[in-house]
């Protein structure tokens, strides 16, 4: 299940380099969404949370603006 990878608050458990996590839990959420500005986009795998437009970063990882939602 895709929540699992965030803690309460949204914020992606694993950092900002953590791929295959932020891929799978882009697979499995119903809202995710490309980032449609091309300089935001920071990973290989087009599905993925961190090129998702609702995904916000921090200093250490970033937060799922639907994650209240899921």
């Amino acid at each position: 299940m895709m929540g699992e990878n965030f803690d309460a608050s949204g914020t992606f458990l694993y950092g900002k380099f953590a791929y295959e996590d932020a891929k799978f839990s882009a697979l499995n959420c119903k809202f995710f969404m490309l980032d449609s500005d091309e300089d935001e986009l920071v990973c290989d795998y087009e599905i993925s949370c961190y090129n998702c437009l609702f995904r916000r970063w921090s200093e250490q990882s970033f937060e799922c603006l639907k994650y209240e939602n899921l």
